[in-house]
């Protein structure tokens, strides 16, 4: 099969490595010897452990291989690699800081930044939510069919923000599926998308269904057989002539719904990349107006979408709750340069 020691060994190391950790340092990390940084982040990794990781080049800095001595620097991207492919069922815990808006013995309600992705998947098996809600907690219900997923009962898209409602027991996580399925949870999204409304509300009542030419993305259809109802409310919120803040409020949960119907008719997500809301849709030619825009790109490099507040029946308590998050600061931040980008006559550049 091999002709030498040193053909295996080559054989080997021409073997597919699978991510099952990555880290990002903070801005202000100190310096601190990789070991340390890996011990604290890591359930049951010991010294030993990870210097036979870094021995076999299994740990990587900045996609580079590193020395036991290695001390961790601020931003540095840290990932660990393993011949083995993680299973679909796992679930590795990680320190991650949680943004908790709320916890009792029943629920937790996280407020997730954007670009982090919900649950371990392909591509993605660690840095996410699920990761580190199982660093936080011992143990988390799983229902049927949702293995892979502790605590779970709905999701948002890895660059929408905001608030996610967590089932930390078995009766927490059945009333809250069940709310889920009934459509009585209480949803409301803001989304800046490009173009004005003629009207100041409306309803767009369209089925989707997953792209056959892109699994990735979610189309609308008229087809029975293919697609399924979903139905999104809106209303204006401020109007800047070429963009729109809009609140949503879905009456169904489905994948991409809002991003899905906004394409729809004419109103794609600003900084959506899937649904063509990365590049200019509506405004004057001019160069001061495209570098205005590019700049705000910048600043939000993701689609400007956040799940800004969710209400439901206490699974404990059987009472109404509601919380309510605030917009991110790049979402802030990129709404008054639009706010100031009108100018007294009530006109653009």
């Amino acid at each position: 099969m091999y002709n030498s020691y040193k053909d295996m060994e080559t054989s080997e190391l021409k073997k597919d490595l699978f991510e099952h950790y990555s880290f990002t340092a903070d801005k202000n990390q100190s310096l601190l010897r990789i070991d340390k940084f890996l011990m604290d982040k890591i359930q049951n990794a010991t010294r030993t452990k990870i210097q036979s990781a870094i021995n076999n080049n299994y740990i990587k800095v900045n996609d580079k291989d590193i020395k036991a001595n290695y001390k961790i620097k601020p931003n540095d991207i840290i990932k660990i690699l393993l011949p083995t492919e993680p299973k679909e069922s796992e679930v590795i815990p990680e320190k991650i800081e949680l943004d908790i808006v709320y916890e009792d013995e029943s629920i937790i309600i996280i407020n997730k930044p954007s670009g982090m992705v919900v649950h371990p998947a392909y591509n993605n098996w660690t840095g996410t939510l699920v990761n580190g809600l199982a660093y936080y907690f011992e143990n988390l219900p799983n229902k049927k069919g949702n293995i892979g997923r502790p605590g779970l009962v709905h999701r948002i898209d890895k660059d929408t923000s905001g608030l996610l409602v967590i089932a930390k027991t078995e009766e927490s996580m059945n009333s809250l599926s069940k709310q889920f399925f009934d459509h009585s949870i209480d949803r409301k999204y803001y989304a800046l998308v490009w173009g004005d409304f003629d009207e100041d509300d409306g309803t767009i009542d369209k089925m989707l269904k997953r792209s056959f030419n892109d699994r990735r993305v979610v189309d609308v259809t008229q087809d029975d057989n293919f697609g399924k109802k979903a139905i999104t409310h809106f209303k204006v919120i401020e109007r800047f002539r070429y963009v729109t803040l809009i609140e949503c409020s879905l009456e169904t949960g489905r994948t991409h719904q809002i991003r899905a119907h906004m394409k729809h008719i004419g109103h794609s997500i600003f900084g959506d990349k899937t649904y063509g809301g990365d590049r200019i849709l509506k405004g004057p030619i001019f160069s001061k107006y495209k570098a205005f825009i590019n700049n705000c790109f910048s600043i939000m490099p993701s689609q400007a979408l956040h799940a800004k507040s969710i209400g439901f029946i206490h699974p404990q308590t059987k009472k109404y709750v509601k919380f309510e998050s605030d917009l991110p600061t790049e979402f802030e931040s990129i709404l008054e340069k639009w706010r100031n980008y009108i100018i007294p006559n009530n006109s653009f550049f």
